[in-house]
């Protein structure tokens, strides 16, 4: 049964090996630039402001905030046609199969917030980045499962997977209710109005792009100007894109999917990684990981997300609620429960958002998130490691 399962995830699987690569490849060069005589040149370049648009009809944004808004819904798009695909005819479309990383997923979104709640309990600015350390790298995280090879089985692949897919839909969530601004009504009109015509460009089964792309196009700036984060338009438009399993021959959904993966994995999310990974380290110390914005991200990370995944699992398949991923056993389930602690680019995504108003704290969210990031990193790769030579 697993084989049959496996086929669909190779290509996959693969892709996220090599971007999750790709990504820390980038995420390295913003750092050792960032600490560098080049320095002042890379934080001039992202705070650079350009204007995309026609005379007064068009937006002026820093580089910075083009690539975390634009590029970054565009990446939701991406991850919404996932989403939609896997509740469709999926892993997830399945309630038997989805239970464990669903389950899996709630608890490892609610225990890295309460862990940094607790730490930053009292203090009304740093409580907003509470929802920085639930978020989970799929790209990272998978591409760490992949160094395992054969060793790791295809059902532990499958549960990262599903429990990372879930994790963006959480993040997707938490952006959309928490961290939108002040909203206007004309603009929402708008956002409403495009969204209907993208449901009745679907209703009538247009299987060409650029309709969708165009009032996709304006939906994204109606979502700007709303107040809601621009990269929820990304979200609203892959709802609406066709994916119907008595259509056979041809789906919009999954010919986008293919076509846009490589650019999302190999330009947008490395782009994003180089963007949002660079820090001066200089003062850096154990002192400065230990305030409460990195701390509580660090445990939230490393500890928080290990044991919200890990204890509910464990109650759900001792209660009969879900099953053990095939061939696996609780010490490989443990070491991929620590690797969900990888939260890279959607943590620093979020903390980008959690604190657009207090950037003073935006360098210890990067400390936080690189260094709970590494050691989930590296714990969970040797569990695992360890697992599949029991």
């Amino acid at each position: 049964m697993i084989k049959n399962l496996s086929k669909p995830f190779k290509w996959f699987f693969q892709l996220e090996a090599a971007s999750g690569l790709v990504l820390l490849i980038a995420a390295i060069i913003a750092l050792v630039i960032s600490n560098s005589s080049f320095s002042n040149l890379y934080f001039d370049t992202l705070n650079q402001y350009l204007f995309v648009g026609i005379n007064d009809f068009g937006l002026k944004l820093s580089v910075h905030h083009w690539i975390n808004d634009l590029l970054m819904a565009i990446f939701f798009f991406f991850v919404t046609l996932e989403i939609k695909r896997e509740f469709i005819q999926g892993e997830l479309s399945n309630l038997k199969k989805a239970l464990l990383p669903i389950i899996g997923a709630v608890g490892g979104m609610v225990v890295p917030a309460l862990v940094y709640v607790f730490i930053n309990f009292g203090n009304s600015e740093t409580l907003n980045g509470w929802a920085i350390p639930s978020a989970t790298d799929i790209a990272f995280s998978l591409g760490i499962l992949s160094l395992l090879g054969s060793r790791v089985p295809i059902s532990l692949k499958i549960f990262l997977t599903a429990l990372a897919i879930i994790d963006d839909l959480g993040a997707i969530l938490i952006i959309a209710f928490f961290y939108s601004g002040d909203l206007s009504i004309s603009y929402l009109s708008l956002i409403l109005i495009s969204y209907i015509l993208l449901l009745t460009l679907n209703k009538f089964g247009v299987k060409k792009f650029i309709p969708y792309l165009i009032i996709g196009a304006f939906m994204w700036f109606f979502t700007y100007k709303s107040g809601i984060h621009a990269t929820i338009a990304g979200v609203l438009l892959a709802t609406t894109i066709p994916h119907r399993i008595k259509d056979k021959d041809f789906s919009l959904l999954i010919k986008l999917e293919h076509a846009i993966s490589p650019y999302v994995a190999f330009m947008i999310m490395p782009i994003f990684a180089f963007a949002n990974a660079g820090v001066s380290l200089e003062g850096l110390s154990l002192t400065s990981l230990l305030e409460p914005v990195p701390l509580g991200i660090l445990l939230g990370l490393f500890v928080g997300k290990q044991v919200g995944v890990m204890l509910i699992s464990f109650f759900a398949v001792k209660f009969g609620v879900a099953q053990m991923p095939d061939k696996s056993n609780w010490l490989s389930l443990y070491g991929v429960s620590i690797l969900t602690g990888v939260g890279f680019t959607m943590s620093l995504f979020v903390g980008n958002l959690a604190f657009a108003e207090n950037i003073q704290y935006i360098d210890g969210v990067k400390i936080g998130v690189l260094a709970g990031s590494l050691l989930s990193t590296v714990f969970g790769y040797f569990i695992l490691l360890y697992a599949s030579k029991k």
